[in-house]
């Protein structure tokens, strides 16, 4: 046998499947339809194979195929004077192509043609290559892939009907990237770059910087969703897969970093108003004489308080409602409740303090040890007085991290 390609139509990842056109023309010696001693050469019509023994061919990695009828069958069959016949046929085949995407789009991929013997064991047909197998490999082009080389074998297979002679041959296909170059890293790498533009805007202007980072946000997501839908629902990770998840983090970073500028200033500037106020609040206490408020009404019985869990609050109201009408000390000794608020404090029975009290101890030491802890923690962060030293920081730390996860990622799968 030989192939001659006629075109690589096109391959699918998805679908891990490519199309051929080709032509396949099997040589073999039926004595019995010698005719001449001469080399004399008959060319007759594909239908006269149906009269003759032919070899029952197949592709056994085959998907679907059809045979070209314009403008009658391309099937051809020579006859020689001694019995040799030349039986060629030229068809379009979808062969399976299981690829291996780990690198994708930075890969190369193996696809092969199977041709076997349906029926006939090697006890009845041996097939094999003839000297040149395959022709047409370097005229044939493909958009995505270059065709770097391929090789003809041959093996036996052992299945359930018996030994057959199978003949293979594997195209090494490298995919091209310029593709990929400018439909997906390249915008990749510019939306990246786009959300730094947030570090060089005032942290004041929060619709211009939490808008850009929403849409870089959204636009890798976009890209991201683009990339997928052209490829299977594989479970392992892709090259590609890291480059976009990576871009993807480096913009969400960047919308990170504003919240955390917006949180610092607000922050400080909350802090700045409480300590004002408690300056003002100092300087009021010690202009108005014993602490008493300008109401007349002395601090402390602003706060209702409830020594016990059980007891009402209704006389502690009513205390401090009279206490704003009544001038004097001695009317508050006359004011007197009715029975029913009286309250000993001698409990027979558990009160809801006394059950929880045995909980008491460790839960004031796991909560003494969590407070060491973030204390700990707060005072090993830094304190910031300027929230723009937030913004110059990223300025540099964010190129220079993107630039050598670019470094990191190109080597690894270049080199």
């Amino acid at each position: 046998m030989d192939i001659t390609i006629a075109s690589f139509d096109s391959i699918s990842e998805v679908n891990m499947d490519y199309t051929i056109t080709m032509y396949l023309n099997q040589y073999w010696k039926d004595e019995r339809l010698s005719f001449s001693s001469r080399e004399e050469t008959l060319t007759l019509p594909g239908d006269f194979a149906e009269k003759i023994w032919v070899p029952d061919t197949f592709f056994a990695n085959d998907k679907s195929s059809y045979l070209h009828d314009v403008t009658e069958k391309n099937k051809m069959v020579r006859l020689h004077g001694d019995g040799s016949i030349t039986y060629g046929m030229r068809f379009t085949t979808t062969l399976a192509c299981m690829m291996d995407l780990h690198y994708y789009p930075l890969d190369s991929q193996n696809c092969t043609v199977e041709i076997e013997s349906y029926g006939y064991t090697v006890d009845d047909v041996v097939m094999y290559w003839k000297k040149y197998p395959v022709v047409g490999v370097e005229e044939a082009e493909l958009p995505q892939f270059t065709i770097i080389g391929h090789e003809a074998s041959y093996r036996t297979e052992e299945l359930a009907t018996g030994v057959y002679r199978r003949l293979s041959i594997n195209f090494q296909l490298q995919r091209n990237i310029g593709y990929f170059v400018f439909q997906t890293y390249l915008p990749s790498i510019l939306i990246v770059m786009l959300s730094w533009v947030s570090f060089w805007i005032n942290h004041e202007a929060t619709s211009a910087r939490v808008a850009l980072g929403i849409t870089t946000v959204l636009t890798m997501t976009t890209i991201s969703t683009g990339v997928r839908s052209s490829l299977p629902r594989i479970s392992y990770v892709k090259a590609i897969d890291i480059y976009l998840v990576m871009c993807f983090v480096f913009v969400f970073a960047a919308l990170l970093e504003y919240a955390a500028v917006n949180y610092t200033y607000w922050g400080q500037r909350a802090k700045k108003k409480t300590k004002k106020m408690k300056e003002s609040n100092g300087q009021q206490n010690q202009q108005s004489p014993g602490g008493v408020k300008a109401d007349g009404v002395e601090g402390n019985e602003e706060i209702i308080e409830l020594t016990d869990m059980r007891m009402s609050p209704i006389p502690s109201i009513r205390q401090r409602h009279n206490s704003k009408f009544l001038g004097s000390e001695g009317s508050l000794q006359d004011l007197k409740f009715p029975p029913s608020f009286r309250i000993s404090r001698n409990y027979s029975f558990h009160t809801r303090s006394s059950i929880h009290a045995t909980r008491g101890p460790s839960k004031k030491r796991v909560m003494s040890t969590l407070k060491k802890g973030a204390s700990a923690i707060k005072g090993a962060i830094p304190t910031i007085k300027d929230v723009n030293i937030i913004d110059k920081y990223s300025r540099v730390v964010f190129p220079l991290s993107f630039v050598f996860f670019n470094t990191v990622y190109w080597c690894f799968y270049l080199i």
